[in-house]
């Protein structure tokens, strides 16, 4: 209770704080959940106006592990991690395959047996095309999550 003196009177009124933050979670300003998708949207944009490279920045493990799986299919060169332990960035060779590249910025559980039907249901194409899945074994694809017959978090797609 807050007790206010007005000439002679006390008004009796309960003291409410209003906090309001404000959390910037795009770009070099904080460290968000959507850092994984802005390099991927870097990538995409740099694919789209035909430049070789692309250098991305901040990182994380999770950016360097997609980037690996994306290498291990043909859909980048190479990628080269400069300075991991501190804010640090990674350059990335593009190759011209990259049509669409997302990311979940919410993490959405898969089991084993559900990872097919959300990748035909995701994909826009049967043929070709990737989903991304964080397990209890590291990050991998689609392919290699259904071998092992391990579920875990949508990390993105793509294709």
């Amino acid at each position: 209770m807050l007790n206010i003196n007005f000439q002679n009177e006390v008004f009796h009124k309960p003291l409410f704080v209003f906090v309001v933050v404000k959390c910037e979670l795009r770009g070099q300003r904080g460290m968000g959940r959507r850092i994984l998708n802005d390099a991927l949207r870097s990538m995409v944009n740099a694919e789209r106006r035909g430049k070789a490279t692309v250098e991305l920045n901040p990182i994380s493990t999770v950016i360097s592990s997609f980037l690996c799986i994306m290498k291990n299919h043909g859909y980048i060169r190479d990628f080269q991690v400069y300075d991991p332990h501190r804010v640090g960035r990674i350059t990335v060779e593009l190759q011209g395959r990259i049509n669409d590249c997302k990311a979940l910025t919410y993490r959405q559980d898969i089991k084993a047996k559900d990872i097919e039907a959300y990748r035909l249901r995701t994909l826009p194409t049967h043929q070709w095309g990737y989903v991304v899945i964080s397990t209890p074994d590291g990050v991998l694809d689609h392919e290699e999550a259904m071998k092992r017959n391990v579920g875990g978090q949508v990390l993105g797609y793509f294709h």
